[in-house]
């Protein structure tokens, strides 16, 4: 897999961003990736050094269009914490 296979997206939240503080970053991931494979995208994009991923399924939403029912599909997190005093410059300018 591609290093931009496996991170989708960031997730921009208030709860996330309060984390940069700390060097956590949160992402939408691969459903298939594993926290090595995390790891090695997160270090191969940005120049920065992981110290610990944590990863979480996290299920599809129930949606409904007129009378046909279905939901969203399952999408997997991760939140990447780096080594003390690092930092993505991708998220700076969103504090």
């Amino acid at each position: 897999m591609n290093a931009h296979d496996v991170i989708r997206r960031p997730l921009i939240t208030e709860q996330t961003m309060a984390g940069t503080h700390d060097g956590r970053y949160t992402f939408e991931v691969a459903l298939g990736a594993n926290k090595v494979q995390i790891k090695q995208a997160v270090e191969s994009i940005w120049p920065v050094h992981v110290r610990a991923v944590n990863t979480a399924i996290m299920p599809g939403k129930p949606r409904r269009v007129g009378r046909s029912a279905g939901h969203r599909p399952d999408w997997k997190k991760a939140v990447v914490t780096l080594r003390s005093g690092e930092r993505i410059q991708f998220f700076e300018g969103l504090l």
